[in-house]
Protein backbone atom coordinates (compact mmCIF):
# COMPACT_ATOMS: atom_id res chain seq x y z
CA UNK A 1 0.00 0.00 0.00
CA UNK A 2 2.62 2.37 0.83
CA UNK A 3 4.42 2.03 -2.36
CA UNK A 4 0.91 2.51 -4.37
CA UNK A 5 0.80 5.73 -1.74
CA UNK A 6 3.82 7.35 -3.19
CA UNK A 7 2.44 7.52 -7.23
CA UNK A 8 2.00 11.28 -8.09
CA UNK A 9 -2.00 10.67 -8.30
CA UNK A 10 -2.53 9.62 -4.66
CA UNK A 11 0.52 12.40 -3.65
CA UNK A 12 -1.98 14.70 -5.11
CA UNK A 13 -5.06 13.34 -3.24
CA UNK A 14 -3.05 13.47 0.04
CA UNK A 15 -1.96 16.93 -0.75
CA UNK A 16 -5.69 18.09 -1.30
CA UNK A 17 -7.23 16.01 1.68
CA UNK A 18 -4.39 18.36 3.77
CA UNK A 19 -5.43 21.95 1.99
CA UNK A 20 -8.98 20.63 2.89
CA UNK A 21 -7.90 19.77 6.72
CA UNK A 22 -6.21 23.22 7.41
CA UNK A 23 -8.90 25.39 5.75
CA UNK A 24 -11.82 23.27 7.82
CA UNK A 25 -10.23 23.67 10.96
CA UNK A 26 -10.04 27.98 9.99
CA UNK A 27 -13.36 27.58 9.07
CA UNK A 28 -14.20 26.07 12.11
CA UNK A 29 -12.41 27.96 14.04
CA UNK A 30 -13.83 31.02 12.28
CA UNK A 31 -17.94 29.55 13.11
CA UNK A 32 -16.37 29.29 16.86
CA UNK A 33 -15.12 32.98 17.56
CA UNK A 34 -18.77 34.48 16.20
CA UNK A 35 -20.51 31.88 18.70
CA UNK A 36 -18.42 33.52 21.42
CA UNK A 37 -18.96 36.77 20.02
CA UNK A 38 -22.64 35.90 20.46
CA UNK A 39 -22.29 34.53 23.91
CA UNK A 40 -20.79 37.28 25.43
CA UNK A 41 -22.90 40.07 23.39
CA UNK A 42 -25.74 38.07 25.12
CA UNK A 43 -24.03 38.23 28.45
CA UNK A 44 -23.48 41.80 28.39
CA UNK A 45 -27.66 42.04 27.07
CA UNK A 46 -28.81 40.33 30.05
CA UNK A 47 -26.90 42.35 32.41
CA UNK A 48 -28.20 45.73 31.06
CA UNK A 49 -31.72 44.08 30.37
CA UNK A 50 -31.95 43.74 34.35
CA UNK A 51 -30.09 46.89 35.10
CA UNK A 52 -32.26 50.07 35.76
CA UNK A 53 -31.86 53.06 33.64
CA UNK A 54 -29.21 55.30 34.65
CA UNK A 55 -28.41 58.85 33.24
CA UNK A 56 -26.71 59.17 30.50
CA UNK A 57 -24.06 61.78 31.39
CA UNK A 58 -20.75 60.08 31.30
CA UNK A 59 -21.39 56.88 29.35
CA UNK A 60 -21.29 58.97 25.74
CA UNK A 61 -18.91 61.37 24.32
CA UNK A 62 -17.38 62.70 20.64
CA UNK A 63 -15.77 59.19 20.17
CA UNK A 64 -17.05 56.00 19.88
CA UNK A 65 -18.60 54.24 22.42
CA UNK A 66 -16.68 51.59 24.23
CA UNK A 67 -18.51 48.14 23.21
CA UNK A 68 -18.77 47.36 26.86
CA UNK A 69 -21.58 50.02 26.71
CA UNK A 70 -23.56 48.66 24.19
CA UNK A 71 -27.02 48.13 25.44
CA UNK A 72 -26.44 50.43 28.66
CA UNK A 73 -30.36 50.59 29.89
CA UNK A 74 -30.61 55.08 30.37
CA UNK A 75 -32.84 57.75 30.57
CA UNK A 76 -32.14 60.81 29.26
CA UNK A 77 -33.54 64.18 28.78
CA UNK A 78 -33.79 66.69 25.77
CA UNK A 79 -35.59 68.18 23.14
CA UNK A 80 -36.58 66.67 19.79
CA UNK A 81 -34.75 69.05 16.76
CA UNK A 82 -34.39 68.57 12.55
CA UNK A 83 -33.83 67.29 10.25
CA UNK A 84 -35.63 63.71 10.76
CA UNK A 85 -33.71 61.20 8.84
CA UNK A 86 -34.60 57.42 7.54
CA UNK A 87 -32.57 54.23 7.32
CA UNK A 88 -33.55 52.31 4.83
CA UNK A 89 -33.62 47.73 4.48
CA UNK A 90 -34.52 47.27 8.02
CA UNK A 91 -36.10 44.70 9.06
CA UNK A 92 -38.87 44.28 11.08
CA UNK A 93 -41.26 40.81 11.37
CA UNK A 94 -39.70 39.60 7.98
CA UNK A 95 -40.74 43.14 6.23
CA UNK A 96 -38.63 45.63 4.93
CA UNK A 97 -38.85 49.40 5.96
CA UNK A 98 -37.16 52.24 7.49
CA UNK A 99 -36.32 53.32 11.42
CA UNK A 100 -36.95 56.68 12.01
CA UNK A 101 -33.54 58.62 13.81
CA UNK A 102 -34.33 62.02 15.28
CA UNK A 103 -32.14 64.03 16.40
CA UNK A 104 -32.28 65.36 20.29
CA UNK A 105 -30.65 68.32 21.36
CA UNK A 106 -29.57 67.99 25.46
CA UNK A 107 -29.43 71.21 25.63
CA UNK A 108 -25.83 71.30 26.87
CA UNK A 109 -25.10 71.74 23.11
CA UNK A 110 -24.34 68.02 22.37
CA UNK A 111 -26.90 66.22 20.08
CA UNK A 112 -27.81 62.59 20.85
CA UNK A 113 -29.53 60.51 17.82
CA UNK A 114 -32.96 58.38 18.70
CA UNK A 115 -33.70 55.40 16.91
CA UNK A 116 -37.63 56.49 17.27
CA UNK A 117 -38.71 52.72 15.71
CA UNK A 118 -39.61 51.24 12.24
CA UNK A 119 -41.98 52.49 9.34
CA UNK A 120 -43.68 50.21 6.82
CA UNK A 121 -42.48 50.87 3.42
CA UNK A 122 -44.88 53.37 1.21
CA UNK A 123 -47.65 51.48 -0.83
CA UNK A 124 -46.94 53.90 -3.37
CA UNK A 125 -43.19 52.24 -3.95
CA UNK A 126 -39.54 52.22 -3.24
CA UNK A 127 -39.13 55.76 -4.47
CA UNK A 128 -41.91 57.39 -2.28
CA UNK A 129 -40.99 57.61 1.27
CA UNK A 130 -43.59 56.68 4.01
CA UNK A 131 -45.01 60.25 6.34
CA UNK A 132 -43.89 59.65 9.52
CA UNK A 133 -45.66 61.56 12.42
CA UNK A 134 -43.81 63.56 13.82
CA UNK A 135 -41.62 63.72 16.63
CA UNK A 136 -43.87 65.21 19.96
CA UNK A 137 -42.88 68.56 20.54
CA UNK A 138 -41.27 69.74 24.21
CA UNK A 139 -39.29 68.55 26.57
CA UNK A 140 -38.86 65.05 26.55
CA UNK A 141 -38.00 62.00 29.08
CA UNK A 142 -36.61 58.87 27.45
CA UNK A 143 -35.44 55.68 28.19
CA UNK A 144 -33.66 53.21 25.93
CA UNK A 145 -30.77 51.65 25.16
CA UNK A 146 -27.55 53.07 24.06
CA UNK A 147 -26.17 51.09 20.75
CA UNK A 148 -23.31 51.93 18.88
CA UNK A 149 -23.03 53.30 15.33
CA UNK A 150 -22.79 50.75 12.26
CA UNK A 151 -20.10 50.82 9.05
CA UNK A 152 -20.72 53.06 6.54
CA UNK A 153 -22.28 50.95 3.24
CA UNK A 154 -20.93 53.39 1.14
CA UNK A 155 -23.75 54.45 -0.81
CA UNK A 156 -24.97 57.75 -2.20
CA UNK A 157 -28.74 58.31 -0.99
CA UNK A 158 -30.93 61.51 -1.37
CA UNK A 159 -31.20 63.69 1.34
CA UNK A 160 -32.53 62.79 4.15
CA UNK A 161 -31.65 59.17 3.84
CA UNK A 162 -29.24 56.65 5.13
CA UNK A 163 -27.99 52.96 4.13
CA UNK A 164 -26.88 52.36 7.94
CA UNK A 165 -26.82 53.99 11.44
CA UNK A 166 -23.23 55.47 10.19
CA UNK A 167 -23.08 58.37 13.10
CA UNK A 168 -20.40 60.34 10.63
CA UNK A 169 -23.34 60.38 7.89
CA UNK A 170 -25.96 61.11 10.10
CA UNK A 171 -23.93 63.69 11.57
CA UNK A 172 -23.05 65.18 8.01
CA UNK A 173 -26.78 64.98 7.06
CA UNK A 174 -27.80 66.69 10.56
CA UNK A 175 -25.63 69.32 10.40
CA UNK A 176 -23.82 69.18 13.80
CA UNK A 177 -21.88 66.77 15.52
CA UNK A 178 -23.34 63.70 17.09
CA UNK A 179 -22.58 61.67 19.92
CA UNK A 180 -20.82 58.06 19.57
CA UNK A 181 -23.36 56.27 19.98
CA UNK A 182 -27.16 56.32 19.68
CA UNK A 183 -30.16 55.57 21.28
CA UNK A 184 -32.60 53.20 20.57
CA UNK A 185 -36.43 53.60 22.60
CA UNK A 186 -37.52 51.42 24.95
CA UNK A 187 -41.13 50.75 24.28
CA UNK A 188 -43.73 47.83 24.46
CA UNK A 189 -43.45 44.49 22.16
CA UNK A 190 -43.85 45.78 18.56
CA UNK A 191 -47.41 45.88 17.38
CA UNK A 192 -48.30 43.14 15.24
CA UNK A 193 -51.22 44.96 13.50
CA UNK A 194 -51.05 44.72 9.70
CA UNK A 195 -49.55 47.96 8.05
CA UNK A 196 -50.86 50.56 6.60
CA UNK A 197 -51.10 51.43 3.20
CA UNK A 198 -52.18 54.25 2.65
CA UNK A 199 -50.13 57.70 2.89
CA UNK A 200 -51.42 58.38 6.14
CA UNK A 201 -48.50 59.47 8.93
CA UNK A 202 -47.34 56.27 10.63
CA UNK A 203 -46.22 56.19 14.22
CA UNK A 204 -43.19 54.78 14.52
CA UNK A 205 -43.06 50.99 15.64
CA UNK A 206 -40.88 50.01 18.87
CA UNK A 207 -38.00 47.92 17.85
CA UNK A 208 -38.74 45.56 20.84
CA UNK A 209 -35.89 43.88 22.98
CA UNK A 210 -32.90 42.20 21.05
CA UNK A 211 -32.82 39.20 19.60
CA UNK A 212 -30.40 36.80 22.10
CA UNK A 213 -30.11 33.68 20.10
CA UNK A 214 -26.95 32.61 19.44
CA UNK A 215 -27.53 31.05 16.04
CA UNK A 216 -25.94 27.87 14.44
CA UNK A 217 -22.41 28.70 14.81
CA UNK A 218 -20.98 26.47 17.58
CA UNK A 219 -22.57 23.39 16.14
CA UNK A 220 -21.12 24.89 12.41
CA UNK A 221 -17.80 24.60 14.15
CA UNK A 222 -18.25 21.22 15.56
CA UNK A 223 -19.03 20.36 11.99
CA UNK A 224 -16.12 21.54 10.06
CA UNK A 225 -13.64 20.00 12.90
CA UNK A 226 -15.30 16.83 12.30
CA UNK A 227 -14.61 16.76 8.79
CA UNK A 228 -11.06 17.72 9.08
CA UNK A 229 -10.36 13.82 8.48
CA UNK A 230 -12.59 13.38 5.88
CA UNK A 231 -10.40 13.80 2.90
CA UNK A 232 -7.64 11.26 4.67
CA UNK A 233 -10.61 8.29 5.08
CA UNK A 234 -11.40 8.95 1.39
CA UNK A 235 -7.89 8.12 0.45
CA UNK A 236 -7.45 5.10 2.58
CA UNK A 237 -10.70 3.89 0.56
CA UNK A 238 -10.18 4.43 -2.54
CA UNK A 239 -6.44 3.14 -1.86
CA UNK A 240 -7.68 -0.07 -1.02
CA UNK A 241 -10.64 -0.10 -3.28
CA UNK A 242 -8.27 0.20 -5.75
CA UNK A 243 -5.54 -2.35 -4.52
CA UNK A 244 -8.41 -4.78 -4.15
CA UNK A 245 -9.38 -4.27 -7.98
CA UNK A 246 -5.85 -4.88 -9.05
CA UNK A 247 -5.42 -8.57 -7.08
CA UNK A 248 -9.09 -9.61 -8.57
CA UNK A 249 -7.77 -8.39 -11.74
CA UNK A 250 -4.64 -10.58 -11.38
CA UNK A 251 -6.41 -13.79 -9.86
CA UNK A 252 -9.12 -13.61 -13.05
CA UNK A 253 -6.23 -13.68 -15.42
CA UNK A 254 -4.17 -16.65 -14.14
CA UNK A 255 -8.13 -18.56 -14.20
CA UNK A 256 -8.60 -17.79 -17.70
CA UNK A 257 -5.06 -18.81 -18.88
CA UNK A 258 -4.79 -22.28 -20.50
CA UNK A 259 -2.87 -24.86 -18.80
CA UNK A 260 0.34 -25.95 -21.07
CA UNK A 261 0.02 -29.75 -22.20
CA UNK A 262 2.82 -31.89 -21.13
CA UNK A 263 4.27 -32.90 -24.30
CA UNK A 264 5.54 -36.60 -24.79
CA UNK A 265 9.26 -37.67 -24.40
CA UNK A 266 10.48 -38.71 -27.52
CA UNK A 267 11.99 -41.87 -27.57
CA UNK A 268 15.19 -42.59 -27.41
CA UNK A 269 17.15 -43.32 -30.79
CA UNK A 270 18.74 -47.03 -30.34
CA UNK A 271 21.98 -47.01 -32.59
CA UNK A 272 23.39 -49.79 -34.23
CA UNK A 273 26.74 -50.09 -31.62
CA UNK A 274 24.39 -49.84 -28.64
CA UNK A 275 22.05 -53.27 -29.88
CA UNK A 276 25.45 -54.91 -29.69
CA UNK A 277 26.62 -54.19 -26.71
CA UNK A 278 23.32 -55.20 -24.82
Amino acid sequence: MIRALLTPRWLGALLLSALFAVAAYHLGHWQYGRYVTKHDRNDRIAAHLRADPVPLDGLLGAGPMPIEREWTHVRVQGTYAAPELLVRNRTLDGTNGYEVLTPLDLGDGRTLLVDRGWVSPSGAGAATLPAVTAAPAGPQHLVGWLRGGERSRGKALPTGQLASIDLAEAAAQVGRPVLGGYLQLDGPIPDTSPLPQNSAPQLPRPLGRPDTSLGPHQAYAYQWWVSMPLGFVLVFFGLRRELAAGRDADASDQATTPAKTPTAAKPKKVRIWDEEDA
